[in-house]
């Protein structure tokens, strides 16, 4: 036999029968003779002969694959997300291709692109931070190829979503903060365009306005990317202010930590001079001194919902399903970086 990957012809030719005679031998069709249909399997098995799956999801049209694009993989949210939906999709015939979008618009575009010239299945994704148009999810849809949106909203899109509840989330915290006897409650939101910056900064709207305190626009920053840096200025421009705030709630664990890192730095004691409650419940987040409060999101549980979700059209194709909106409701945890109420 030759060297390389064994092919139907291969066995055929061994046998000395048709490589159609081979086909069928080994889908079990009934017009083949059961010795035939020994002899094939224990030849095949011999040889470890694999199908060729890319050659039969051609004639089939489908690709058995789900593409996963989320914005980044480095942090711990994301990467949760992924094993709640490896976990579900594990058990199903589909094999999932996580593709990173790196927080840009253009990337998502191309991704996309790409993964309708494969024929994938269905798509489960979070949009970048720039991303404030969906047209290229809709054309998914017009294909035929279910789409289910996790974690950050695309308003108008008519799909199935996965989402937290933000804007309670940021609630709890505020109110919390205002609890402790905070009075000047800063806040460093996220990118503009994301639905989740949106929530949370309403949520900490309310919760002034609902307890009588000053709404002060001096104490709301956006942080425009996720990194460090941005972090860093966007606090330093809060700390700087000649009314300086007592506490920050932060938009992600991730600019809390950098909040706390220049706070250190400036000699305030946290949280005796200043309280700091961040949202995600990162692992780390309660490793570092002072332990940081936070928002705790059921990330792995978002990730398995969204799978489920999506398997269901798959297996369901002839049947038109209500799209589903699923909002799970996040908890506060309080740590060392919050005063104790």
């Amino acid at each position: 036999m030759k060297k390389g990957r064994v092919t139907i012809k291969d066995i055929a030719r061994e046998l000395k029968i048709a490589p159609s005679t081979v086909s069928r031998a080994l889908n079990d069709h009934p017009a083949i003779k059961k010795e035939t249909k020994d002899a094939v399997k224990a030849l095949a098995e011999a040889l470890d002969y694999q199908p060729n799956l890319l050659a039969l999801n051609l004639l089939q049209k489908k690709s058995n694959t789900i593409g996963v694009i989320v914005p980044e993989i480095t942090g711990h949210f994301f990467s949760a997300i992924i094993t709640g939906i490896q976990d579900v999709i594990v058990n199903s015939e589909y094999n999932i291709m996580i593709c990173l979008s790196n927080e840009s618009y253009e990337e998502e575009l191309t991704i996309v692109k790409r993964l309708s010239k494969i024929q994938i299945d269905g798509v489960l994704v979070a949009p970048s931070s720039e991303t404030k148009n969906f047209d290229h999810f809709r054309r998914l849809q017009k294909s035929g190829i279910p789409v289910v949106v996790f974690d950050r909203d695309c308003p108008g899109l008519e799909a199935d979503k996965v989402l937290v509840d933000d804007y309670f989330g940021a609630f709890q915290a505020v109110e919390y903060l205002i609890g402790t006897g905070c009075k000047n409650i800063a806040h460093l939101g996220g990118p503009l365009n994301l639905s989740t910056t949106e929530q949370r900064l309403q949520g900490y709207l309310d919760a002034l306005e609902k307890n009588k305190v000053p709404i002060n626009s001096d104490y709301i920053v956006h942080v425009p990317g996720f990194s460090h840096k941005d972090a860093v200025k966007a606090t330093k421009k809060l700390l700087e202010l000649q009314e300086r705030p007592d506490a920050i709630f932060a938009y992600n664990d991730k600019i809390a930590i950098s909040t706390m890192h220049v706070a250190k730095k400036m000699g305030l004691q946290i949280p005796d001079e200043i309280s700091v409650i961040g949202f995600d419940d990162e692992p780390h987040s309660s490793f570092i001194t002072p332990s940081l409060s936070t928002v705790w999101q059921p990330v792995y549980s978002m990730g398995m919902l969204s799978a489920r979700i999506l398997l269901s059209h798959l297996k369901n194709q002839n049947v038109i399903l209500d799209f589903r909106k699923e909002v799970f409701k996040p908890e506060l945890v309080i740590r060392a970086s919050s005063k104790e109420n």
